[in-house]
C-alpha cells in the first residue's frame, strides 16, 4: 500500500473513532482510561503534539474541542458524572 493510501485510510479510521467516541458519551473517560488506557483528553493531547510536530501550534484547548466536538468545559458539565 502506498502511503498517501495508508494515510487517508488512518485519517478515515481516526474520523470513524471520533464519531464512535461521541456517540457514546455515556462513556466516561476514566472508564476508558480503565479499560483501554487511554481517553479523550489523551486523543486530544496527541492531536496537539501531531500538530506540533507539523509546526502547527495547537492549544491544549483547541485540541480537546476539535475530540469533544465542543469546548471541554461545556462537555463535561453537559456529559461527566
Amino acid at each position: 500500500m502506498d502511503p498517501a493510501t495508508q494515510q487517508a485510510l488512518e485519517a478515515a479510521a481516526f474520523r470513524r473513532l471520533l464519531q464512535h467516541l461521541d456517540s457514546r458519551k455515556d462513556v466516561q473517560n476514566i472508564e476508558l482510561m480503565e479499560m483501554a488506557g487511554f481517553c479523550r483528553n489523551c486523543l486530544g493531547k496527541w492531536y496537539a503534539e501531531a500538530a506540533a510536530e507539523q509546526g502547527i501550534d495547537i492549544s491544549k484547548e483547541a485540541a480537546r474541542e476539535y475530540i469533544y466536538g465542543m469546548p471541554y468545559e461545556e462537555w463535561k458539565s453537559l456529559y461527566q458524572k
